[in-house]
């Protein structure tokens, strides 16, 4: 009996030792401090779970770990695109029986002859730039504005500016401002301004350079004669490229 009594007393003494580091000598040491990385505790100690539901915001994080971000496409923008504008041409007078020359003395322009008080119309639509209601040339005088005698200019939709002068009458209420359209009358022919005494009509296809005042532009600077017999067919020639394509090459400078 004593000697079981020494064994358990030597048994207790070995785990006491064991569980409170001590050691064999028996002198209790104090435990060396370890320092804890406060994230390497976090991540030990987050559910497998918890780490598993965390996702990467940046794309490269989401490549790397295999995680697919899909975009939705971005819409395209829808363009609009207005009708081309369709521009109309007539012949610039209303008569069955009339004849024009392919050339012009001096300039770039065309007479239609035609019998005096046949109707003028705008070969296109637009705004009336210009009128003369009074015949004040004065036989032998220098050219000039006043040549024309009654005449109007008009700046049509296409950019162009068309001359028609010798009139015998200028229409009422057709004025400097007044919107006019395709065929519609804007006068008559006749013999006014330096016409030799003859019934016709002087026309001249320009750019608006000054829009007013600018005779020797106005007067014509392109030869209209394919563009008349065009518009006499029903057919609509335009002359807004040649017309643009004199203005580059001569400044407004006639």
């Amino acid at each position: 009996m004593p000697l079981l009594r020494t064994l358990s007393g030597l048994t207790v003494l070995a785990v006491c030792l064991a569980g409170c580091g001590g050691t064999a000598g028996g002198d209790s040491a104090a435990p060396t401090p370890q320092f804890v990385d406060p994230a390497a505790t976090t991540a030990a100690t987050t559910p497998a779970a918890a780490q598993a539901s965390v996702v990467p915001t940046s794309p490269s994080a989401s490549a790397a770990n295999g995680v697919a971000r899909t975009r939705p496409p971005s819409p395209r923008p829808t363009v609009s695109r207005a009708p081309k504008k369709v521009v109309k041409y007539v012949f610039p007078v209303k008569a069955s029986n009339v004849d024009w020359h392919t050339t012009h003395s001096k300039y770039k322009a065309t007479d239609i002859f035609a019998d005096c008080g046949k109707p003028v119309v705008a070969a296109t639509s637009g705004v009336v730039l210009e009128i003369s209601l009074t015949d004040k040339y004065v036989k032998g005088s220098p050219d000039g504005p006043n040549n024309g005698g009654l005449s109007v200019s008009l700046l049509g939709d296409d950019g162009v500016r068309y001359y028609g002068s010798h009139l015998s009458k200028v229409q009422t209420g057709i004025k400097k401002g007044v919107r006019v359209t395709a065929g519609q009358q804007i006068g008559k022919v006749g013999r006014t301004g330096n016409a030799n005494n003859v019934c016709h009509l002087h026309y001249g296809i320009s750019p608006p350079c000054a829009k007013v005042g600018d005779w020797k532009v106005r007067r014509g600077v392109v030869w209209p004669y394919s563009y008349l017999a065009s518009w006499r067919k029903g057919g609509a020639k335009s002359p807004v490229a040649e017309v643009a394509a004199w203005k580059r090459s001569h400044n407004c400078k006639a």
